[in-house]
């Protein structure tokens, strides 16, 4: 995909509509790479990579978590967090089915449905994060405030 001309996606048709200045970073794809592969691939820190989980809580309701690229998210802390009994991440078919994009390339902006967002608090605190663009292979450079701007996350604190 790198050299690629990016396709014009859901999240950025958000982050155009919104007025967001971003930097669009394609790089070669692995499956089941993770953070680590594109940030070698950017050349950037892992912990400035964003990787955005659709979990549920035990009532099953959908939610987004914007976590660094090098930590886990503490579902217990996450659920303690949020007042619900248990988290769990969704499985593909379901984060497929909340927020229109498939793992590997899923988005914060422009989900198929509205979902509550919550970040690690920390995240805010980079002055540019690397997040995905919706497409497996695409990376969007912004910055932080943007995504508070957009998305209007909860600041959390579940690093783990």
């Amino acid at each position: 995909m790198a050299g690629e001309k990016m396709p014009v996606t859901s999240a950025i048709r958000v982050l155009r509509a919104s007025g967001v200045v971003y930097t669009e970073h394609p790089y070669d794809y692995e499956e089941k790479g993770g953070t680590a592969v594109s940030a070698r691939e950017l050349g950037v820190d892992e912990h400035c990579v964003v990787k955005t989980l659709v979990m549920e809580d035990d009532r099953r309701r959908p939610m987004i978590v914007l976590m660094h690229g090098d930590r886990q998210v503490s579902t217990k802390e996450l659920a303690r967090a949020i007042g619900a009994k248990s988290v769990t991440p969704c499985s593909p078919e379901g984060a497929h089915r909340h927020s229109g994009y498939v793992v590997g390339g899923i988005s914060p902006f422009g989900t198929r449905h509205p979902m509550p967002v919550y970040v690690e608090g920390t995240i805010l605190d980079l002055p540019k994060i690397y997040i995905n663009g919706g497409r497996r292979g695409f990376l969007v450079g912004m910055s932080a405030e943007d995504v508070v701007r957009i998305l209007s996350p909860v600041s959390v604190r579940v690093a783990i």
